[in-house]
C-alpha cells in the first residue's frame, strides 16, 4: 500500500528526516510515536503529499507519488488520501453534512451523489441526526467523527491521522479509537496515525518508534481482529 525508501527532509540547516524506510500494508493500522521533534508529523505530511522530501522514494497504491506535480498531485491527494487532524478543522459556516461533502465536491462529484455518500457515512458513524448542525453545535467527539467521515468521503487508500484524539476526553477518545478499528474491520481502511497516546499505540497493528529523524524501533505487534 505505502512504500517509503530513504526519505530525507531538511528545513534550512535542520535535517528533520535522515533516511526513512517504511512500508504499510493494506488494511493495516500503524501508529508512529516518539518525542516532540522526532520528525513524526513531517513524515506524515510527506506521506500525505503536503511536503515534498529532499530525496527518497514514495509509492502509494503503486503510484510513484513524487513524480506527480501540480493538478495531478492535487487530484491524487484528493482521491487517495484522507486526513484527520487533532482540532477537526471543520469549516464553521457549513453543516456537518456539508463539511463531509467538501472533498467530493472538490473532486468534481455531482452534488446529489456527494450528498448521498455523506449521508451514508454520517449514518454509519451514528451522526445522521446531527447532519444539519454546524460544528459549534456539536460536541468534541461528534466534531471528530464528522472529520473522520470527511476523510472517508472519497474512499481513500489511506487515512492519515495526526494526534486525532489529542483534544478529546477519555470517553470520546476511547470511542474514536474503537471507530478506527471498526473502519478497518468493516470497510478495509488503512490508517497511519501519529500519536502521543500510549493506549492507542498499544492497540495498533504496529508501532513505529522515531527519534532524531530516524526510525529506532519498528515494533511488530500481533494484528488485532
Amino acid at each position: 500500500m505505502i512504500e517509503i525508501s530513504k526519505i530525507r527532509k531538511s528545513f534550512g540547516t535542520l535535517e528533520v528526516l535522515k533516511g526513512i524506510d517504511l512500508s504499510v500494508e493494506e488494511k493495516e493500522i500503524v501508529s508512529i510515536v516518539g518525542p516532540s521533534g522526532a520528525g513524526k508529523t513531517t513524515l506524515l505530511q510527506i506521506i500525505g503529499t503536503l511536503y515534498r522530501p529532499d530525496s527518497g522514494e514514495l509509492r502509494i497504491g503503486g503510484t510513484d507519488v513524487l513524480s506527480l506535480s501540480g493538478k495531478a498531485l492535487s487530484r491524487f491527494r484528493n482521491e487517495h488520501i484522507g486526513f484527520v487532524f487533532q482540532f477537526h478543522q471543520l469549516l464553521p459556516e457549513f453543516t456537518a453534512l456539508e463539511n463531509v461533502m467538501i472533498p467530493a465536491l472538490i473532486g468534481g462529484t455531482a452534488e446529489h451523489a456527494a450528498r448521498k455518500r455523506a449521508q451514508e457515512l454520517l449514518d454509519f458513524l451514528g451522526l445522521v441526526d446531527r447532519a444539519a448542525h454546524k460544528p459549534a453545535e456539536l460536541s468534541g467527539g461528534e466534531q471528530q467523527r464528522v472529520a473522520v467521515a470527511r476523510a472517508l468521503m472519497n474512499k481513500p487508500d489511506v487515512v492519515l491521522a495526526d494526534e486525532p484524539s489529542g483534544s478529546l476526553d477519555s470517553h470520546n477518545k476511547a470511542d474514536l479509537h474503537n471507530l478506527f478499528f471498526r473502519l478497518r474491520d468493516e470497510l478495509g481502511q488503512t490508517f497511519v496515525i501519529v500519536t502521543h497516546d500510549e493506549e492507542l499505540a498499544s492497540l495498533t497493528d504496529r508501532t513505529i518508534h522515531m527519534a532524531d529523524g530516524l526510525i529506532t524501533e519498528p515494533k511488530e505487534q500481533d494484528v488485532k481482529q
